[in-house]
């Protein structure tokens, strides 16, 4: 006779690595969980924070529009006007001081828009819709101060009293104008531009909500094919027979 090829009564049956030999497979082996919810970004400061955070950027960038309106003062040509005690005239009918105004105004305004942009992103590098809408609407209003302040510090805008008060043939300044109305927008728009750079080049990155399933591999994935195990004899009996 043959012996049965199965373990003794005394021995447990082999283990091959998935649980109990005789017990029905798990129906849930293999599966693999759906991705955990997506973490998003870290809590803010809060609504009262942040809207102090943009008053505060508000008022600040409106304020450089004092420093603009006296740099704008300074540097910009001047038009001569002359009077020969009847009208006033232009002494250089042909120049174009008129358009260099402008022009200072409007490269005065880039400048500050790019410097005011980076000064808010040092400070507040997470950024938000309050801060740029702050730093938007404080550049269009720190423009304005300072077309503004530029024209109070300038020459007097009583041309004809001026002129009277003068005499007849001296030169004497016009007073600061800005024609074109469009360079107000140059510091917001620069400004703009230059914070939405340094933010998507220099800004804090969104975590990845799928890093953990990229290094860590999940409990639950389904291993590879194993060799099968070759039950064994009990001890004093030939596995040949």
């Amino acid at each position: 006779m043959t012996a049965p090829l199965t373990p003794p009564p005394h021995q447990p049956p082999e283990n091959n690595g998935h649980g109990n030999p005789w017990q029905a497979p798990d129906p849930m082996a293999g599966h693999v969980p759906p991705p955990a919810p997506y973490p998003g970004r870290e809590e803010g400061p809060g609504l009262k924070a942040e809207l102090r955070e943009a008053a505060a950027v508000f008022v600040g960038v409106a304020l450089f529009g004092l420093l603009l309106g006296a740099l704008w003062l300074w540097l910009a040509p001047r038009v001569p006007l002359v009077s020969d005690s009847t009208a006033v005239y232009l002494k250089d009918s042909e120049g174009e001081q008129a358009i260099g105004i402008d022009g200072t105004f409007a490269l005065l305004g880039l400048a500050f828009g790019a410097v005011t942009a980076l000064l808010v992103f040092l400070w507040r590098r997470r950024g938000g819709i309050g801060i740029v809408v702050a730093l938007a609407l404080g550049a269009l209003l720190g423009g304005v101060v300072a077309w503004r302040f530029g024209i109070w510090l300038g020459p007097t805008r009583d041309v004809a009293a001026h002129a009277k008060e003068l005499g007849k043939g001296v030169v004497f300044d016009a007073p600061l104008e800005l024609k074109a109305k469009g360079a107000l927008l140059a510091w917001p728009l620069a400004a703009m531009v230059v914070h939405l750079a340094l933010t998507g080049l220099f800004g804090p990155r969104d975590p990845d909500p799928y890093a953990e399933y990229y290094t860590a591999p999940s409990p639950h994935a389904p291993q590879g094919p194993q060799e099968p195990q070759t039950p064994q004899a009990p001890q004093g009996q030939d596995p040949a027979r």
